[in-house]
C-alpha cells in the first residue's frame, strides 16, 4: 500500500533561522503516527508544509506515491489532506451558525444536494453530528459559531475535518480542550477513520494519549527526527530524544511549601445558579493548584480574583484590606494578575513583537508623557526571554510567530516584570512541552518561595501533581477538597473530580 503522505527531505528557513534540515517522515495510510517534539522543535513549521501554508521549501512532499504541489490550504484539501490546527478561534467562520460551519466546504463549493438554507442544512448537520457521536441538538446547531467555548470550537472544527474523510488527517493538539468524555470520543473517531485506512499524524503533549492511540512515534528535536518507534514504545528513549539528556528530571520532586498567611480572601463567590456560594483563602509561599474538569468553575473563579468574568463574590481582601477590582486594570495596580486560559485571544496582539507583548500592562512605567521609552521596552522584552528561555531571534520578533511554548513563556514571563502579589494561571500547561512546562513550574514554585501567592488552575492531574503544595478540587462550582499534597494522592484526587468515593 502507497503510504499517504512521504516528506522527504524537508528543509525550511526563516531568514538565517533553519528551522527544518533535511526531515524525512512517512504516514502510512490507515496508521496513527504521533509527532512528538519540544516546543521550537519545528512541529508547526511541518504541519504548515503540509497544509499548503508554506510553499517555499526544500526537499517534496509526496502524496499517495505522486510529487505534490501543496501551494495553499485549498490545493492541500484538494489533495485530501485535513489539518485541525491548534487555534481553533482562527478555524471557525464568525457570523455563521454550528451547521454551517460543519458544513461549510460543501457549502462554498455548492456541493450537489447542499443547500445554504440554514433549516436545509440541518439534516444533515445531524447526520455528521451522529455520525460522531456528537449529541448536539437543533439548537446548538443553530448557534452562532462565537457562542461556542473553546471545547466546542475544537469538537466542530474536528468534525468539519472529517466530514469527506480525508486520505491524510492532521491533527495539532486535538484534546488540548476537550473532557475526558469528549477525549474518548475524538479518539473513537480517530481509530474508526484509521480503520477506514485513512493515515493520521497526530501531534500531542499528552503522552499518555499517545500511549493509547498511536501505531508510530517519530521524534523531532531542532528540526531534525532524533528517532522513531513502533508500539509499544519505550517512553525513557523517547523523551531523552525529545528534551535531551535532563529529561528524567522532574521538578515534582521540589520540597512542600506551606504558607501561613492569607493573602487573597474570597467570600461568597456563586458560580453558577446551581451551585452554592463558597469561601476561599489563597496562601503566600505556596502554590496552590485548583483541579476540575471541564464546566466544573475553575476558568470563573480566576476570572473573579482578577476582576473579570459574570461572577463577583461578595468581598475579596488582599494582604488583609478591601479589594473589590471591577475592572481587571485595578486587579494588575494591586499586583493581582492573571494568564488566562486562551493566550491567543486575551493575551496577545497579531504582529506585535515579544518586547509590546511584554510591556503592554506596564506602559505607565515606561512612557514619559506620551513617549515610549524604547530601550527599556527592548530591555524588558529580552528579560523575558533570558529568564524564561524562550526560542526567539530577538525582543522584537512577532509573539505569534513563536511556537505555543514560546508563547506561553512569554505570557508568564511578562507578569513576572511587574511586581505579582498573586499570580493566577489558568492552564498555563495546556498545548505546551514538558520542558516549557517544567520552566513554566520552576518560576511559579519559585514566586511562591518569595512569599507570594501563586494560584494554578488546571484539568490535567499530572500538572498538578508536578507544581502544586496544595490542592483543591472542583466539582459543579463549588470546592469538594482542600488540602495539601502530601496528605493526598492521586486516586483520591481523581474521584473527588468525578465525585466516585
Amino acid at each position: 500500500m502507497n503510504n499517504s503522505v512521504e516528506m522527504k527531505d524537508i528543509s525550511k528557513s526563516f531568514g538565517s533561522n533553519l528551522v527544518l534540515r533535511g526531515v524525512n517522515l512517512s504516514v502510512p495510510a490507515g496508521k496513527v503516527t504521533a509527532l512528538l517534539g519540544a516546543n521550537g522543535a519545528g512541529k508547526s513549521t511541518l504541519i504548515k508544509i503540509l497544509s499548503g501554508l508554506y510553499p517555499d521549501h526544500g526537499g517534496s512532499v509526496l502524496v499517495n506515491g505522486s510529487v505534490a504541489t501543496l501551494d495553499s490550504p485549498g490545493t492541500a484539501k484538494s489533495q485530501g489532506i485535513q489539518t485541525v490546527h491548534q487555534r481553533v478561534d482562527e478555524a471557525v467562520v464568525p457570523g455563521l451558525s454550528v451547521a454551517e460551519n460543519l458544513l461549510f466546504e460543501k457549502i462554498a463549493t455548492r456541493e450537489k444536494g447542499t443547500s445554504g438554507s440554514l433549516a436545509k442544512l440541518l439534516p444533515e448537520a445531524r447526520k455528521v453530528a451522529a455520525a460522531l457521536s456528537l449529541d448536539w441538538s437543533d439548537k446548538f446547531l443553530r448557534k452562532d459559531v462565537y457562542e461556542l467555548d473553546i471545547a466546542d470550537q475544537q469538537l466542530l472544527t474536528l468534525a468539519r475535518a472529517v466530514v469527506d474523510k480525508p486520505s491524510l488527517l492532521v491533527l495539532d493538539e486535538p484534546t488540548s480542550a476537550l473532557s475526558a468524555a469528549e477525549v474518548d470520543n475524538l479518539m473513537a473517531v480517530v481509530r474508526s477513520l484509521r480503520d477506514q485506512g485513512v493515515g493520521i499524524l497526530y501531534v500531542s503533549h499528552r503522552l499518555s494519549e499517545v500511549d493509547a492511540l498511536a501505531d508510530h512515534l517519530v521524534v523531532l528535536r531542532d528540526g531534525v527526527i532524533r528517532g522513531e518507534q513502533d508500539a509499544p514504545f519505550a517512553w525513557n528513549e523517547a523523551l531523552t530524544q525529545m528534551l535531551g539528556d535532563d529529561a528524567g528530571d522532574s521538578a515534582s520532586s521540589a520540597k512542600e511549601q506551606r504558607g501561613s498567611e492569607d493573602i487573597l480572601t474570597i467570600s461568597g463567590l456563586k458560580l453558577f445558579p446551581r451551585s452554592a456560594p463558597f469561601d476561599l483563602a489563597i496562601r503566600s509561599g505556596e502554590v496552590t493548584g485548583v483541579i476540575g474538569l471541564l464546566g466544573a468553575g475553575k476558568s470563573e473563579t480566576a476570572e473573579a480574583m482578577f476582576g473579570a468574568g459574570k461572577s463577583k463574590p461578595e468581598n475579596m481582601t488582599l494582604h488583609n484590606s478591601e479589594f473589590k477590582p471591577t475592572h481587571p486594570a485595578k486587579a494588575i495596580k494591586r499586583g493581582v494578575y492573571l494568564v488566562p486560559e486562551d493566550r491567543a485571544k486575551l493575551s496577545m496582539f497579531a504582529d506585535w513583537s515579544i518586547q509590546r507583548t511584554v510591556t503592554l500592562p506596564f506602559l505607565d512605567q515606561i512612557t514619559r508623557g506620551f513617549t515610549l521609552d524604547n530601550s527599556r521596552e527592548k530591555k524588558m522584552g529580552s528579560d523575558v526571554i533570558a529568564e524564561l528561555g524562550v526560542v526567539a531571534e530577538g525582543p522584537a520578533q512577532p509573539v505569534d510567530s513563536l511556537s505555543g511554548g514560546n508563547q506561553q513563556k512569554v505570557v508568564v514571563g511578562r507578569w513576572l516584570q511587574g511586581d505579582p502579589q498573586v499570580l493566577v494561571l489558568d492552564e498555563p500547561f495546556r498545548g505546551v512541552d514538558i520542558g516549557a512546562r517544567r520552566t513554566i513550574s520552576a518560576k511559579a514554585r519559585s514566586l511562591a518561595s518569595q512569599g507570594r501567592g501563586v494560584v494554578v488552575f488546571t484539568s490535567e492531574v499530572d500538572e498538578l501533581l508536578e507544581v502544586a503544595d496544595r490542592v483543591i478540587v472542583m466539582v459543579d462550582g463549588e470546592p469538594r477538597m482542600d488540602t495539601y499534597l502530601s496528605e493526598t494522592n492521586r486516586e483520591e484526587i481523581v474521584n473527588t473530580m468525578s465525585e466516585v468515593m
